[in-house]
């Protein structure tokens, strides 16, 4: 084919895609779309449930702490009776009763302890809150497969969709060669195996139908179970037009750390600093008041046999300041677990920018594959229709002409695969680095 001929054809090429698109009707109503059914799938997630059991479980935690600067109230009582008891070693003055102490016992107390001064209270809430974003940062990150399950199903249903409209559409087109060879055959123009062979080949496309239908509603049916409702065949999948997006997180791919787990290694390092916080505070001295109020016999006064009320009130410190280093090598601990964490994050990063590189060459190829597929489709096309003609004419055979519409098939099945592989691959490279697919 000369030089003048393939130029207007890859012209018409390149826009065969925006023909196609121009003669397709209207987004249906009834459709899906890939941001919609990643929510459904992550709201029907039974962790989900997880992040509001954890806020209400630092929430009793903070609760408890808070109640640290509250008094503490306690009662005890005792009754006892001992074999012996103190006697004076000297007789009394004359005329002066003897000293007697009794042997049973009793006594009833309440015991009030008031913190003042505690150091340790404030760092261990600050360490309650970094636990529970540690611990919430740690649901997202075990729920981001989901995002990647749903994409998977997602974007295998739309490659099956696409791939069985091309072949309907070819099925049409074998459908019409029929009947027009029946004709021909009827008007004694053509042999009946042209008929056979279009009929034969029209089966087998039908069957290929059949099987991307089976595989399609099989597809469907665990993209249902993700999202928790049944998704009907009849619901058409809009591939989502990310190039944009895809453009604007390629300059800023270094510094983007939109990933879950990124928070989730922020967070570890976070508690881990507020645990090294608690462990220098509990080495501070502590301030306190207690009081305590009795009923017994004897009181305070232990001459004094009768039942008497007594009170007694006081401030107590406690200070460890020598532990033998205990303190100091608890924090060195947790040290090396921070930079554990940040040794990690270091590792996931580089992983993650490694997987980065095979997404952004698949993108590269594909774009440039999809420019190709469009000339080939077009070429085919032209081809297809040549041979659609010379055959009315009788100038080629039928099992010619069925080459030609294979050929035409396999170019269009691969245009329409490379279509879904490139919005799959933006998807996921979206995916890859945390970004949200909108």
């Amino acid at each position: 084919m000369s030089r003048n001929i393939i130029t207007p054809l890859m012209a018409v090429g390149l826009g065969w895609a925006t023909a196609l698109a121009a003669q397709t009707p209207a987004v249906p109503r009834d459709s899906l779309r890939l941001p919609e059914l990643v929510d459904e799938a992550l709201n029907l997630d039974p962790r989900q449930r997880l992040v509001r059991l954890q806020s209400d479980e630092t929430a009793l935690h903070e609760q408890n702490l808070k109640s640290g600067y509250l008094p503490s109230i306690s009662a005890k009582g005792y009754a006892q009776y001992q074999s012996d008891v103190v006697t004076a070693p000297f007789p009394p003055p004359p005329g002066q009763p003897g000293i007697v102490l009794r042997k049973d016992t009793y006594d009833m107390s309440v015991f009030v302890d008031q913190a003042v001064y505690d150091p340790s209270i404030a760092p261990r809430r600050a360490a309650e809150r970094a636990s529970l974003r540690l611990s919430q940062s740690g649901v997202a990150a075990s729920l981001y497969g989901i995002r990647e399950q749903v994409t998977d199903a997602f974007f295998m249903a739309a490659a099956l969709e696409q791939r069985a409209a091309e072949i309907r559409t070819t099925i049409a087109g074998l459908e019409a060669q029929l009947s027009e060879a029946a004709a021909r055959v009827r008007a004694g123009t053509a042999l009946a195996g042209d008929t056979a062979m279009i009929a034969a080949t029209l089966v087998q496309r039908r069957q290929d139908e059949l099987q991307l239908g089976s595989d399609r509603t099989a597809t469907l049916a665990r993209l249902g179970e993700l999202i928790g409702r049944p998704v009907s065949e009849a619901q058409v999948l809009i591939l989502p037009d990310l190039a944009a997006e895809v453009a604007a997180i390629r300059s800023a791919m270094d510094t983007l750390k939109a990933r879950p787990e990124f928070a989730q290694y922020a967070a570890q390092r976070d508690q881990l600093t507020s645990q090294m916080s608690v462990e220098g505070a509990t080495a501070k001295p502590r301030v306190g008041l207690y009081g305590r109020l009795g009923y017994g016999a004897p009181g305070l006064d232990f001459l004094n046999n009768a039942f008497d009320v007594y009170g007694i009130i006081g401030v107590e410190v406690k200070w460890a300041p020598f532990d033998w280093g205990v303190t100091g090598r608890r924090k060195e601990a947790l040290e090396i677990q921070r930079q554990m964490a940040a040794t990690n994050e270091a590792a996931f990063a580089r992983d993650l920018k490694v997987a980065i590189q095979s997404d952004l060459a698949t993108l590269d190829r594909l774009q440039i594959t999809l420019a190709m597929d469009d000339q080939i489709v077009a070429l085919r096309e032209n081809t297809e229709r040549e041979a659609r003609v010379r055959l009315a004419e009788g100038a080629v055979t039928t099992a010619e002409y069925v080459d030609r519409n294979t050929e035409l098939l396999s170019a269009r099945l691969a245009w329409a695969q490379h279509r879904v592989q490139l919005a799959q691959t933006q998807a996921e490279l979206l995916t890859l680095l945390g970004a949200e697919v909108r």
